[in-house]
């Protein structure tokens, strides 16, 4: 039973062997096709035409979304760190809609039943799983994500004194009603979005708003900036070795350019 379950770890969660890859590619498959249901249920053209055959291939993916939700948990050494890991909570998202639209029937529960089917959307998150600089981009985006906070923390008081000043300078007579209508003006223009719905009319006001634009360029460079600095930490801390294509050897110098185990070359 143990050899049983120790197999079927090693097909489920890696990919480094035949049968891991297979289940895997068979998986991507499942989760593009469950997605694409998901949007043509929203197209009325199709949901209307299709809508029996939409249902069935609905509760096919979530069946099988459910078995391997399911084979995780009973195979996983510590089934409590799975479920409430990140990938466990996306799992358990993907196919919990399906389910609870046969709780959630009749009238008063529709809008709440199409939030719910609409989390189905969250199978997207699943392709992370396939991704090998996933693992990369995540520890990236923990490891400045305090740096981040400092950052759009600076941003919002930025925008609260400017929108404060707007508010001051133009008045309502000009659309700035309110100093939340000032800030809301303020963080279109410091992320360069522009929607020109409001606009200041005086030229104190037009002189502030080019300072504001000038300086949303800069902005914009700033969480890039961190971003990539730990990207690069990253794949030092966690890509010491190189995978060949051909064979999926893992233990290759990044510096090399022939595989050691099979000799397939890596770089052109």
């Amino acid at each position: 039973m143990k050899n049983w379950r120790k197999k079927l770890f090693i097909i489920i969660f890696r990919t480094d062997t035949p049968a891991g890859k297979y289940f895997d590619i068979v998986l991507l498959w499942a989760i593009l096709l469950s997605i694409l249901v998901v949007i043509l249920e929203s197209v009325d053209t199709y949901s209307k035409s299709l809508d029996l055959e939409l249902k069935v291939l609905e509760w096919l993916f979530t069946i099988i979304f459910s078995i391997e939700y399911l084979l995780r948990i009973f195979i996983s050494e510590k089934p409590k760190k799975y479920i409430f890991s990140f990938y466990g909570i996306i799992d358990l998202l993907s196919i919990a809609p399906t389910y609870l639209g046969l709780i959630f029937t009749g009238t008063p529960y529709f809008i709440l039943l199409r939030g719910l089917r609409l989390l189905r959307i969250f199978r997207i998150f699943k392709l992370t799983r396939f991704l090998g600089e996933a693992e990369v981009l995540r520890t990236a985006v923990k490891n400045s994500s305090e740096k981040i906070v400092v950052f759009l923390g600076t941003v919002l008081s930025l925008a609260l004194i400017i929108g404060t000043l707007m508010y001051v300078i133009e008045g309502p007579q000009h659309g700035f009603t309110s100093i939340p209508r000032g800030i809301y003006w303020a963080i279109v223009t410091l992320t360069t979005v522009g929607y020109g719905d409001i606009a200041p009319q005086t030229a104190f006001g037009q002189f502030l708003a080019t300072i504001v634009m000038m300086l949303g360029y800069g902005i914009i460079a700033v969480p890039t900036g961190i971003m990539s600095v730990e990207i690069s930490k990253a794949e030092k801390e966690l890509k010491p070795n190189q995978r060949c294509p051909s064979c999926s050897f893992s233990k290759i110098p990044n510096d090399a350019k022939f595989c050691q185990n099979c000799g397939k070359q890596l770089t052109e």
